[in-house]
């Protein structure tokens, strides 16, 4: 089986596929400009000859990306998307995790090379057990504490996961998708999803949201996939009431605040509907019947999906699950705990079944036995109007076992807000046990290739 057979075989060819301010293009010739780019590809002297190679897409984000990659993967290839922002020796670094056959550096579906790439030894993981499960992806977790794990997801996996995500987005020909996030990071779900279902996806630049609301409104947007930060520069536009057109507003990426839902409903009078995206699960968990009244919860599972809290860590189990992870080689089995995938995340459930992220199980501090989520004390810091990023960490305290300590970067780094308003906004919103105990201003916090905060 291969998705993107799948995905032609049931489109419409005179149907729009992909809207960009550069190229447009149907379903057909999508198709066409996808077959044309596999057969060069494969024709290229570089290109691997051996069945199911693992080629990695080093490419700006766009409707020719989309191309390239679904040529990728037509060739029954492992697709490995290359982070635009990771550094070369980053770059270099997952070449040698996954075991890259080849690199297609691709400005565009014509203007392109293909690198092989050589090992000095052989791959970490089993390649015989890689190629029995028809891999489509290995992308890697974003590594907020430091390690960074690559994930195998098959064709049929990535069929069931986009099957049980579409239950609760209801996506289909009628929609057109408002598209701003970074396709290195997104594609394996989201944008297969869109051209499985038959929609239209419409890539705006994230930077500009006045092109965004301007696309969004030219071409019937009805459906907008993005981040908090995109929803707040589009909220601070005079005519940012033009969104209201749209059916669904899928907020995703990073956590959403009060502060950005409240913004965007009353200028949009639309309420964001967060949900939980995870490489590992894809989108089990949206929160569609509580978007206005509860904004910063992730809802509840879809209907696939099951749910439940071991010791506040929050378990899934349902369809579409990752089939491996890569190094050390660990298949699906051997992850799950008696079918169930433990996120790693801290979780709360209230009286509606409405789930709500507090933290991460291995960021969580322990102070005299008690549970300090650094996420939490970080939301309260970056309230404060001079604080523009914080980050929360554990400092060994004799007598409790640890305490929370914050670094800060302020919107101004000459005249940085006080540390004693600091510790009073803290102390007003928090249990005392959660205050830090030292406040360190900063010009930069670690981020992980993603852009989430790097933890310790």
């Amino acid at each position: 089986m291969n998705i993107v057979d799948l995905i032609f075989a049931r489109s419409s060819a005179t149907h729009p596929a992909v809207v960009s301010p550069e190229l447009q293009l149907t379903f057909g010739e999508l198709e066409a400009r996808m077959k044309d780019c596999a057969q060069r590809l494969h024709a290229d002297p570089h290109w691997p000859q051996q069945q199911r190679p693992r080629i990695g897409l080093n490419a700006p984000s766009g409707a020719d990306y989309i191309v390239v990659a679904l040529a990728i993967l037509q060739q029954n290839a492992c697709f490995v998307p290359i982070p635009n922002e990771l550094t070369a020796s980053e770059r270099a670094q997952l070449a040698q995790a996954t075991a890259l056959d080849a690199i297609v550096h691709a400005q565009s579906a014509l203007e392109w090379r293909v690198e092989a790439v050589a090992h000095e030894s052989p791959p970490a993981f089993d390649e015989a057990a890689l190629a029995a499960l028809n891999p489509a992806f290995i992308r890697f977790s974003s590594g907020t504490t430091g390690t960074s794990k690559g994930i195998v997801i098959s064709h049929e996996t990535l069929l069931a996961r986009i099957t049980a995500a579409n239950a609760g987005l209801c996506i289909g020909p009628q929609d057109r998708v408002l598209w701003v996030l970074p396709m290195a990071h997104h594609f394996a779900v989201s944008i297969v999803l869109y051209l499985y279902h038959g929609a239209t996806t419409i890539l705006a630049p994230a930077s500009d949201p006045q092109v965004m609301l301007d696309m969004a409104q030219a071409h019937g947007a009805t459906v907008m996939y993005g981040s908090p930060y995109h929803y707040t520069m589009l909220s601070g536009l005079p005519n940012a009431a033009r969104l209201g057109a749209l059916r669904l507003a899928v907020s995703t990426a990073f956590a959403l605040m009060t502060e950005v839902a409240e913004l965007f409903a009353s200028k949009t009078g639309l309420h964001l509907t967060q949900g939980m995206g995870i490489i590992e699960a894809g989108l089990p968990i949206l929160n569609l019947q509580h978007a206005k009244d509860k904004p910063t919860s992730i809802g509840q599972p879809l209907p696939a999906f099951e749910v439940k809290l071991d010791d506040g860590e929050l378990m899934l189990r349902g369809p579409g699950v990752f089939d491996a992870y890569l190094t050390p080689w660990q298949p699906r089995e051997a992850v799950l705990r008696d079918g169930w995938f433990a996120t790693g995340d801290i979780a709360e459930r209230d009286d509606d079944g409405c789930l709500y992220l507090r933290g991460r199980v291995r960021s969580v501090i322990n102070v005299g036995g008690l549970k300090c989520f650094p996420e939490e004390v970080e939301a309260v810091l970056c309230s404060h109007p001079g604080v523009k990023a914080a980050r929360v960490s554990a400092r060994a305290h004799p007598v409790l076992g640890a305490m929370p300590v914050a670094e800060l970067i302020p919107h101004n780094a000459e005249t940085p807000p006080a540390v004693i308003e600091l510790r009073k906004l803290c102390q007003e919103r928090l249990s005392a046990y959660k205050v830090p105990l030292f406040y360190t201003f900063v010009s930069a916090l670690p981020l992980t290739p993603s852009g989430k905060l790097r933890r310790y």
